[in-house]
């Protein structure tokens, strides 16, 4: 559904000043996947899905989207896709019904397959007793699930989804996907989604596979569950009161199948012993090994833990910092593309 090769893209910002956005972007991504592009502001998320739905031109590469070359084709490109910005894409001054109806006649619907489509998306998105709202009046949630409908409004068969629940409460968002996968789940194809968002639980839960992003290049690329276990581990959390032994307990964990990245840190809550963190492949079986161990050798545990990774641990693991704090103190990128090339 979607293929990419050795995309790039550049903004000349002037003669001695180019911003590198994409560095060579390579995916294939088949039809029905539902695939979540991760990383910071800056990385190039929006900018390769700008290219790939036809509003940005690619200065190196190619990329073919539903059999497509996205510069070649790019009419039939867009009259294949569904795309949802960043931002709310309806006119505020607009009947929330109105902008759907005029949505399907802008893609080649009569006017009774038009209004037969408005109707079906506002009912399937729980919009049907907003329909003669002007946009301007309908809460955040709800504009953002009237984008969606606009961008399924020709049932495209791939979805673009551009951090469709930023700003969005947390009841809100939880709504929006219900909806979004609901009607994933009636399309009579396999609908294809690519989105890009900055909260990983929506990417771990939502995704079956995840794509990392860093500086312009793909940098980890693999299911969720895969890229946790592998590239971060679990860390174990154990606590003793004889803070002389922390060393020893740090080695114990170093010993242990996949043990590394090991920490020392003082008690907490005031308490005058020590805490020593450490990642190994498996938490759950190794923590009774490793208290076994510890035991053996006279090291008194007074509290253990053991945390599963997630998804900001695995850009951790790559980077060496948290997709949290990878916020872009570059500000030389154009205008238009700050804020948005994320």
């Amino acid at each position: 559904m979607i293929r990419t090769r050795d995309l790039t893209k550049d903004f000349v910002v002037s003669r001695s000043n180019t911003v590198h956005a994409v560095r060579g972007i390579t995916l294939d991504i088949e039809a029905g996947e539902l695939v979540a592009v991760l990383g910071p502001n800056g990385a190039g998320k929006t900018t390769t899905m700008r290219m790939l739905t036809t509003l940005l031109a690619p200065t190196a590469g190619t990329a073919t989207v539903a059999g497509h070359d996205v510069v070649a084709a790019s009419a039939t490109v867009r009259s294949l896709i569904g795309y949802v910005g960043q931002g709310n894409g309806a006119g505020h001054m607009q009947r929330a019904a109105d902008e759907l109806f005029s949505q399907g006649l802008i893609y080649g619907l009569d006017r009774r397959a038009a209004r037969r489509r408005t109707a079906e998306l506002l009912e399937a998105l729980d919009l049907t007793a907003l329909g003669a709202r002007k946009v301007s009046s309908l809460s955040g949630g709800q504009r953002r699930r009237l984008d969606v409908a606009m961008g399924l409004v020709h049932n495209p068969s791939l979805l673009f989804l551009d951090e469709p629940s930023t700003g969005l409460d947390p009841h809100n968002r939880a709504n929006l996907w219900e909806h979004i996968l609901q009607m994933r789940e009636r399309a009579d194809v396999p609908m294809t989604i690519m989105l890009t968002t900055h909260y990983l639980d929506e990417a771990d839960s939502m995704a079956g596979r995840v794509v990392v992003v860093d500086n312009g290049e793909v940098i980890a690329d693999d299911t969720a569950e895969a890229l946790k276990a592998e590239l971060a581990g679990d860390r174990v959390e154990l606590g003793l009161d004889d803070p002389t032994r922390a060393g020893d307990l740090a080695a114990l964990i170093e010993r242990m199948p996949g043990g590394r990245d090991t920490g020392v840190a003082g008690g907490r809550d005031g308490h005058p012993g020590s805490t020593v963190t450490g990642r190994v492949a498996d938490g759950p079986r190794a923590l009774p090994e490793l208290l076994r161990a510890a035991d053996r050798a006279g090291i008194a545990v007074i509290a253990a833990q053991v945390h599963r990774p997630t998804l900001d641990d695995v850009f951790l693991s790559l980077t060496g910092r948290s997709l949290r704090e990878a916020e872009p103190t570059d500000t030389t990128r154009p205008k238009d593309q700050q804020g948005q090339a994320a």
